[in-house]
């Protein structure tokens, strides 16, 4: 009908501009903080993967948990699918970024790092809309590859994925994830850990167990994580703070400690925190050791303190008091030694 008016009115009498109009458009408003994960992802080497929100069936995968306890009467099920095998909304983003992988391995690409932004779905009660959460998932394998080199200088372990995460939610200026040791369905044992946002169990980490790997035909060691991201894009971003320069030096005391293997270095990091002590600045990880010399079970930690005050310059006797005040609470807390 529009066609019809306009050839009897005539197209070069038609105006070239748009109609004018007293509204304009935006962007939802977590749509800034998913492009800064983007833009943080993308820097670290991450390509983003766009895959059907229709997938087959498969209990393999542990969701995320607002998603745990959903059975298959909970699937939304589409009653006239495209694909046979895809008759199904998505409740977890991996199985289309493992798909990802296998095809790019299967085309001679070893070395894989995707990313995937994307809704999940279950299903309500007859009459009621499904529930959709946002989720983040990363899948990697191969081997880190630097910018302008062609071949890998090492393998990527569980520490490169989880600190894509970390610098992701960083870039979105929110409160760090927390990390534990745990166990779930889809992860090797031993190479896993539980995902917590402000106390919050929001997904996984770790490495994809070998009995999926083998369905689907792994020979290499794939590291996955997934977490629900719709309580990250609620949380009101951290307000940005600016300081002037130190004018005075800092001074920096490191220590190494004898410690249970099972305590992590999260959580000796905290306890220093938590002193708050007069002076303390900040408070990082160095390295670990473990082989000759140290009992089995344990390893050593060394942390590296740093102390600065604003209005003059710290005596040595004033950071020794400071250091070993916090290197005693760290012994008492977790039945430490120093080496």
């Amino acid at each position: 009908m529009i066609e019809e008016v306009a050839r009897h009115t005539g197209f070069d009498r038609i105006g070239t501009e748009l109609p004018p109009s007293s509204l304009s458009g935006e962007y939802h408003s977590t749509e800034r903080r998913k492009r800064a994960l983007r833009r943080s992802l993308s820097a670290l080497g991450f390509d983003e993967a766009i895959n059907l929100s229709f997938t087959e069936l498969t209990n393999a995968f542990e969701l995320i948990p607002e998603f745990v306890g959903v059975s298959e009467n909970n699937l939304v099920t589409l009653t006239n699918p495209i694909i046979e095998e895809a008759s199904r909304m998505r409740q977890t983003l991996l199985p289309g970024l493992l798909n990802s992988i296998r095809h790019n391995i299967n085309h001679g690409i070893r070395d894989v790092w995707l990313f995937e932004l994307g809704r999940l779905f279950a299903a309500n009660e007859p009459g009621v809309l499904p529930r959709e959460r946002e989720a983040l998932a990363l899948a990697a394998t191969g081997g880190m590859v630097n910018a302008d080199q062609a071949q890998a200088e090492r393998e990527l372990d569980f520490f490169d994925l989880k600190g894509a995460f970390e610098a992701g939610v960083a870039a979105m200026n929110l409160p760090p994830l927390e990390f534990a040791l745990a166990e779930a369905a889809h992860l090797q044992a031993g190479q896993a850990a539980a995902i917590s946002f402000r106390g919050v169990h929001v997904g996984s980490i770790g490495r994809l167990a070998e009995t999926i790997a083998g369905q689907y035909k792994f020979r290499q060691p794939i590291f996955v994580a997934e977490v629900d991201l719709t309580p990250l894009l609620e949380t009101e971003e951290l307000p940005v703070l600016y300081s002037p320069l130190p004018r005075f030096p800092s001074i920096l005391r490191d220590v190494s400690l004898l410690l249970e293997r099972k305590i992590t270095v999260a959580e000796l990091l905290r306890e220093v925190h938590d002193e708050k002590v007069e002076h303390f600045v900040d408070a990082r990880f160095v390295g670990t050791y473990e082989g000759k010399g140290i009992p089995e079970g344990k390893r050593s930690v060394t942390l590296r303190f740093e102390y600065r005050a604003d209005d003059r310059t710290l005596r040595d006797e004033e950071v020794d008091e400071i250091h070993w005040r916090l290197v005693k609470a760290l012994q008492e807390k977790f039945s430490a030694e120093v080496r």
